[in-house]
């Protein structure tokens, strides 16, 4: 298991380049772009929004667009405008981030991954059981944002544009909104009996579900970073003591194990060094067959060496 994650790891770095760029962003866009539409065609009565939303008999009736529009009806769960607007820069700013450190590849999958899984749910479980599964942009945007969370747990950010929070703490509280929201829905069914209990369980929770398990495909135990602070950087050692500074003059003092100077250059007849005599010339004989040294007074009085 661990060589696999590892070739997967090095096979999503080597062409972490490929795939869509900016892909959050053109999903951003095209959120607008819809909302736009939206408007226009509101005043001639039609629904636009309704016609993109993922919906399980309509896919199996021929509308399989469904299965890749629903993600661009997100900021139709926004009322305001202003939060809209804020919900699309913090969208483009998710996958900026998620980019920058995984590689256009890597979110390209992420992404898609969770579409995925969310389409083959739902489908299934409306074929086999009858259950509209409720499929929403909102689950697939929180594995994203726990995916951020998860990376730079530390990072703060301005809630409401004001309160400054760090990333971990709001996809705690967005986990925890998002289980509220599933209970509370459960709780309006309850009151019909056990059965529908588990029905309202499996429409409203499937999807939420599906997006956590995406998440947990992607970072294993990573997720702990979610639940405490994350040593990005490593305690720097101690700063060694500034050492004395070198002296130019060590070879006049210096004696090797013999009690020899170092030398640079030494004549191969008298033994005198560039150290003892350092104003004395040296030269190699080019006739001598190896590497020797002459002083300026035996260069051209000795016998060769062969």
């Amino acid at each position: 298991m661990g060589n696999l994650k590892r070739n997967a790891n090095r096979f999503l770095f080597k062409h972490r380049n490929k795939g869509i760029p900016n892909l959050l962003l053109y999903i951003s866009i095209g959120n607008l772009v819809v909302y736009v539409i939206s408007l226009i065609m509101g005043f001639k009565g039609v629904n636009v929004s309704a016609l993109l939303d993922f919906d399980a008999a309509s896919i199996l009736s021929g509308q399989v667009w469904r299965l890749f529009t629903f993600p661009f009806t997100y900021i139709f769960d926004y009322s305001y405008l202003f939060f809209k607007v804020i919900a699309l820069y913090f969208y483009y700013w998710i996958g900026k981030v998620l980019e920058n450190n995984w590689g256009t590849l890597k979110l390209n999958l992420f992404y898609f991954c969770g579409l995925l899984l969310m389409d083959i749910a739902g489908v299934l479980l409306y074929v086999f059981a009858g259950l509209p599964v409720l499929i929403s942009a909102s689950y697939i945007n929180m594995s994203l944002f726990l995916a951020v969370a998860t990376l730079i747990p530390e990072q703060r950010v301005l809630l409401f544009m004001i309160i400054p929070i760090k990333m971990r703490w709001m996809a705690l509280v967005d986990i925890a909104l998002t289980v509220y929201s599933i209970i509370r829905s459960v709780s309006v069914f309850s009151v019909l009996g056990g059965s529908m209990v588990w029905y309202a369980l499996i429409v409203f929770g499937t999807a939420p579900l599906i997006s956590l398990i995406n998440y947990l495909l992607f970072f294993g135990r990573d997720v702990k970073n979610l639940f405490g602070s994350r040593r990005i950087y490593q305690k720097r050692p101690k700063k060694p003591k500034p050492e004395a500074a070198p002296n130019p003059d060590w070879a006049k003092n210096y004696r090797s194990a013999s009690g020899e100077k170092p030398y640079r250059h030494k004549c191969t007849v008298c033994g005198r060094t560039d150290t003892d005599c350092p104003d004395l010339e040296f030269r190699y004989c080019s006739k001598c067959a190896g590497y020797f040294c002459y002083c300026i007074d035996h260069i051209n009085n000795h016998t060769h060496i062969q």
